[in-house]
């Protein structure tokens, strides 16, 4: 009996890549889930989240590890490496994500008050504040994905429009959870850290070239 891959016009080794990267973009949104429950469930309660940050704030600290963990998985040169291994990336990296998200996020939390603040007493001073608070969130994407923080930062900005891109990706999946959490979630976080991952490395790699 003849292959079903024969009735397609799809070389084997496509499939096999199509097959690995849904392996991992299920495995990684697994996970994803299980860090994220406790937020989830919080937001479905909370009628007006914002005016606890702190408290939100603390619930999406697991989530660090668990990005983490998916750029080392996605890395990984393993077909299809298995989901222990996932979750001892997110074991193994849980201690520096968690200090990254708590630096980058009482900074957002800073440069967030203070943008409110003075976005009527003193306009002018808000898009710089804006640039700063894009600039700690793509450092500690980069940050997380094994970058040293000042190579994580000088690659976020040299590779500014990557940078751009990668924040984007993840505002729309946010938006798209948000709009549709079941399917959201089965779908969308892990295609989209695979982008920020894919993005995070190609700006390395071009740092080090340059370095080299």
């Amino acid at each position: 009996m003849a292959s079903p891959l024969a009735r397609v016009n799809v070389r084997a080794d496509l499939w096999e890549t199509l097959w690995s990267f849904a392996h991992r973009v299920l495995a990684v949104n697994l996970l994803l889930a299980l860090a994220g429950a406790p937020l989830m469930l919080a937001l479905s309660l909370v009628a007006n989240p914002w005016q606890y940050p702190i408290f939100f704030g603390l619930l999406a600290l697991p989530l660090a590890p668990a990005v983490a963990a998916a750029f080392g998985y996605y890395a990984d040169d393993d077909p299809r490496p298995p989901l222990t291994k996932l979750f001892r990336l997110m074991r193994s990296r849980a201690r520096r994500s968690l200090l990254i998200a708590v630096v980058a996020g009482s900074l957002i939390g800073v440069l967030v008050v203070d943008i409110k603040m003075l976005a009527t007493s003193l306009p002018a001073a808000v898009p710089p504040l804006v640039v700063l608070l894009l600039l700690v969130a793509v450092t500690a994407l980069n940050a997380l994905a094994g970058a040293p923080v000042r190579l994580a930062i000088y690659s976020g900005v040299r590779g500014w429009g990557l940078s751009l891109l990668s924040l984007g990706v993840l505002a729309v999946a946010l938006v798209i959870v948000s709009q549709a959490p079941l399917v959201g979630l089965a779908i969308v976080p892990g295609c989209a850290l695979w982008v920020v991952q894919t993005n995070s490395q190609a700006q390395l790699a071009r740092i080090v070239r340059r370095i080299g």
